[in-house]
């Protein structure tokens, strides 16, 4: 697909964030927006996280850096250097968007604020994503997606209820940074709207911290209706009460996680029906049962027997046995999957298309990275666009831009 065909590709970013922030950036690219990230010269500190290609520490080469930013251009630039204020003011003049994570008040500090570049261009949308907001007691406070998670609340929901005393555990992966950006993402877009419909730009202020008090599942509305709190269950949803555990091993050394088996009667007794045909429902057969997932029970000793025979059944059944077969009666059951399995799936990787081929001309190699279906390239090298975007943008000739180079403005 060409660039044409994006749902954004009629807007032009400009991306300045860190390791927080930078996922916006990649939205929209593959979303056909034209993204010109911009680093200070030598590249951003999200360059230097592990890890990397072979192993060989190099700004070029950190596989973090390359994952979060595909679908950009890349241009170096000293926003500290009064030029370098100067060039930024000159591409906003052209841009839609602006996308910063700097610390509150730190480009307003530089003359760059947002009152300062919708003066240059009155319908710039501005996004800023911090730790906890442009303003509040705890605007100036430090974070790291370990603080989002701890603070945002989604912490407490997370670790295991069959170790005594297991104290709560974060998801890795960055959770905290990837839900803060889609939620800045998605109120960039609305900002993009109204922009549309009125022509004002305006300040889009997202806080990770609010993102992650938002993502809490019903952790925040028991306690909003009830006063509440849930508990951690280990490998399911918290909750208040104590539910069933739901991971069950299989005969071949696997785990399936069942879910929704009290959900409706029909699916109760298509289930018990299935064990039946096996000869392994023992009494579950009884109307007494039926009235039990009649009532749709979460808990109690009968729900308790009952995950007792279920989990005899998965268990002289191998995984894959147990998912095609509750698939197929329409249960929404999965096999806990290892990544090495979820990458090989034929699902991903043939029916769907899901792995996008990036080719990095560079290295002489071509890495499958899993993108939108609309488009992706691969991530920029450090000052890559310096010359595309100083000389055909802002109409710079090749003297003044090496002059930029020597001076380390870019």
């Amino acid at each position: 697909m060409s660039n044409t065909q994006g749902a954004l590709s009629d807007l032009t970013v400009l991306d300045l964030c860190d390791e927080k922030g930078q996922y916006m950036g990649k939205l929209m690219g593959e979303m056909g927006a034209r993204v010109v990230k911009i680093e200070p010269p030598g590249g951003g500190p999200a360059r230097n996280i592990r890890p990397f290609r072979n192993d060989v520490q190099d700004p070029n080469q950190s596989l973090h850096f390359w994952a979060f930013n595909t679908a950009k251009e890349g241009v170096t630039l000293d926003l500290e250097q009064p030029e370098g204020q100067e060039i930024l003011k000159k591409l906003v003049e052209n841009a839609d968007v602006l996308l910063e994570s700097f610390d509150p008040g730190y480009l307003d500090s530089l003359g760059l604020g947002y009152s300062d570049l919708s003066a240059v261009n009155p319908e710039l949308v501005m996004t800023s994503l911090t730790g906890f907001g442009q303003d509040g007691p705890y605007r100036d406070y430090k974070t790291s997606d370990l603080v989002a998670m701890a603070m945002g609340g989604v912490m407490h929901s997370c670790g295991y209820d069959d170790l005594p005393g297991a104290p709560p555990i974060r998801p890795s992966g960055g959770h905290g940074y990837i839900i803060s950006c889609n939620y800045a993402t998605i109120g960039t877009l609305m900002a993009l709207n109204w922009r549309d419909m009125t022509g004002e730009g305006q300040h889009v202020d997202a806080s990770i911290h609010e993102a992650c008090s938002c993502t809490t599942e019903a952790a925040m509305p028991t306690y909003i209706y009830t006063k509440e709190l849930v508990k951690r269950q280990t490998g399911r949803h918290h909750g208040v009460q104590p539910t069933p555990k739901t991971l069950c091993p299989t005969s071949d050394g696997r785990y399936i996680n069942v879910f929704a088996v009290f959900t409706s009667l029909d699916q109760w007794l298509t289930l018990v029906r299935w064990m039946d045909e096996a000869g392994m429902a023992e009494d579950l057969t009884d109307p007494h049962y039926r009235d039990m997932a009649a009532m749709r029970l979460r808990a109690g000793p009968e729900v308790d027997h009952a995950f007792v025979v279920v989990k005899k059944f998965i268990a002289a059944h191998t995984a894959e046995e147990i998912y095609r077969g509750a698939q197929g009666r329409k249960f929404p059951w999965a096999i806990v999957r290892s990544p090495e399995e979820t990458l090989d799936d034929a699902h991903f990787a043939e029916d769907r298309g899901f792995f996008a081929e990036v080719e990095h001309p560079e290295l002489g190699e071509t890495y499958t990275l899993n993108g939108t279906p609309w488009r992706t390239f691969r991530s920029p090298l450090v000052g890559e666009h310096n010359d595309s975007v100083y000389g055909e943008d802002l109409g710079m000739s090749p003297d003044e831009i090496e002059r930029l180079r020597a001076n380390g403005v870019i």
